[in-house]
């Protein structure tokens, strides 16, 4: 499932041909994606103008002129293609995927077409007032976001203090830190030198303030290498991310350890596979 730096990459690959533009028309290839559509959702969307689009953990959340707020999760393998139109600067066309998984096509004002395909259909678009955003249940009770003013060593400290579960499964609940994913949360603990298996409340001090750090570092470094492509992720433009290049644990089980050569474990942890180094992270 992409993740933070993923979904931001395509926040920022979808902005220039979306914000501050106007829905023209909207497309409906099926009525569902994971969950039904939206009742009359290419009719409320229609002539309206996306006033900002934003990213809340893997979410991408365009407000719209409407008053309404049109949620976007990509789910396993969605993917927002753009054609059509002039390119902005350094952006090169996408080659569309196979059409028959196209399900909902945008035609922009400007002569952009966005098209979201997605073969699983793991995927979902809603609507929702802007105003009531507080109140939307998939994002009820997030933590704060990586890079966000609100994530510190401070308030990582007390958000572990109490957990009894492993390190891992802890930050990866969202009501921990929002938008952090298996991948990302093995690369950090593993620059953190902390172990996957450690229970939470014992990281609070020396080892929450190397984790916050490591956390920020991590992410900030996947979004500018556009995200990690380890399966199907492409950006909105076509082009693969490149973050994976770097991983020093994630899915190198057996290979020697970036750091000290020992080789790289793997263990399941709530049904997700946990990459570290045995030698490195206690």
């Amino acid at each position: 499932m992409p993740e933070l730096p993923e979904v931001e990459t395509v926040r920022r690959g979808l902005a220039p041909v979306m914000e501050g533009r106007t829905l023209l028309s909207v497309v409906l290839n099926r009525p569902d994606l994971r969950f039904p559509l939206p009742q009359g959702f290419a009719e409320r969307l229609r002539g309206t103008k996306v006033v900002r689009l934003s990213r809340r953990a893997k979410f991408l959340v365009a407000e719209l002129s409407s008053g309404d707020a049109l949620i976007m999760h990509l789910g396993m393998s969605g993917r927002f293609t753009i054609t059509g139109g002039a390119q902005p600067g350094g952006f090169h066309q996408a080659i569309a995927p196979d059409p028959k998984h196209d399900h909902v096509i945008f035609h922009m004002e400007g002569g952009h077409v966005v098209t979201y395909n997605d073969p699983r259909r793991f995927g979902f678009m809603e609507l929702w007032p802007l105003l009531q955003m507080e109140r939307y249940p998939r994002l009820a009770g997030f933590g704060p976001e990586p890079l966000s003013n609100e994530f510190s060593h401070a308030w990582l400290d007390e958000a572990l203090r109490d957990k009894k579960g492993p390190i891992k499964s802890v930050l990866l609940d969202q009501r921990t830190i929002a938008g952090l994913g298996n991948i990302y949360v093995c690369e950090a603990l593993f620059r953190a030198g902390i172990s996957p298996r450690r229970r939470a409340s014992t990281v609070p001090g020396q080892r929450a303030a190397r984790l916050a750090v490591a956390i920020n570092d991590v992410i900030r470094e996947a979004i500018a290498a556009g995200g990690s492509s380890i399966s199907d992720f492409k950006a909105a433009s076509g082009e693969l991310g490149y973050f994976q290049h770097t991983f020093s644990v994630y899915d190198r089980e057996g290979e020697a350890c970036r750091s000290c050569g020992a080789a790289v474990r793997r263990i399941v942890q709530s049904g997700r596979s946990s990459f570290y180094c045995g030698a490195c992270q206690r």
